[in-house]
């Protein structure tokens, strides 16, 4: 009657020993909740292969996705925020952002570069939503226009990658500003005849969308991205009724004409790069 008994210690592993995954290398997708190893994330370019759901994803790995072998030269990447209104709300203004900066490893909302996509010049400006919302103060403001200036110079393409919630409030009218600054430079880029892509990520709201994110020559969005301005509960609770399905998605904002393309991600580069071969001919 052994199998009644145990007659030898079974595996037990004490507390120290024990080992755990570590951080990052396991995710969830949020829509079909399966689990997502980091190395097939990175591999089938951060889009779940179970439903397509395209995840988040900031500069970092936007950069390694588009441009040719990982390979870039940062624009303006020391600038940082300064705190003209002296503005405290939880905490103080420059303490989040020396918080934010420290967990992030940014310096601000954005990073710009420039480097080659299929062996053709780009300037990419990629916004990271990890940094206080993607908010854009004067940093994002300021380094945009900067990029377009070198754009203008060199005579390179310009791409700006959108993914934010808005104006930066703890800047005031200085972040409300940056929408006229960035069109204003948009429009020299306009008359310098030299192209400009936007592409629209989830998600992008508030200023941006009214202001840089909408100008492109071409408007390019990702599959499922919320576009807008003003939130759909906002939205809602304004006008007092209920909202159609799938409002605000990157498909019902292109049913309404507002963009050009929705392409996947994976697809994106060779879009991206048959686009600028395009407009170069």
């Amino acid at each position: 009657m052994a199998w009644f008994k145990r007659e030898t210690q079974g595996i037990i592993t004490t507390t120290e020993e024990k080992k755990e995954a570590p951080d990052g290398i396991w995710n969830k997708c949020p829509q079909c909740k399966k689990p997502l190893h980091y190395s097939e994330q990175v591999e089938n370019q951060y889009v779940c292969h179970y439903c397509g759901f395209h995840l988040r994803i900031g500069s970092k790995e936007y950069f390694s996705i588009l441009f040719d072998n990982n390979e870039f030269t940062e624009l303006y990447p020391n600038m940082v925020s300064g705190d003209p209104l002296n503005f405290v709300d939880t905490k103080k203004y420059t303490d989040r952002l020396t918080e934010t900066q420290f967990k992030t490893g940014l310096k601000d909302a954005i990073r710009a570069a420039v480097g080659k996509i299929d062996g053709q010049d780009i300037v990419i400006a990629c916004m990271d939503f990890n940094f206080i919302g993607g908010s854009m103060g004067s940093v994002v403001g300021e380094k945009i226009a900067r990029s377009i200036d070198y754009s203008i110079e060199h005579k390179v393409p310009f791409l700006m990658i959108s993914k934010s919630g808005g104006a930066r409030m703890m800047e005031a009218a200085f972040s409300l500003m940056q929408m006229a600054k960035t069109s204003a430079k948009l429009a020299l880029l306009s008359e310098a005849k030299v192209p400009y892509i936007s592409l629209l990520t989830d998600p992008t709201t508030g200023g941006v969308t009214a202001s840089y994110a909408m100008l492109g020559d071409i408007n390019i969005a990702e599959p499922g991205a919320l576009i807008g301005f003003a939130g759909p509960r906002v939205i809602k609770e304004t006008i007092k009724k209920d909202l159609p399905k799938g409002f605000q998605t990157a498909e019902f904002v292109q049913e309404h004409g507002f963009l050009d393309f929705i392409v996947d991600r994976r697809e994106m580069k060779a879009e991206l790069a048959a686009f600028l071969k395009m407009m170069k001919n």
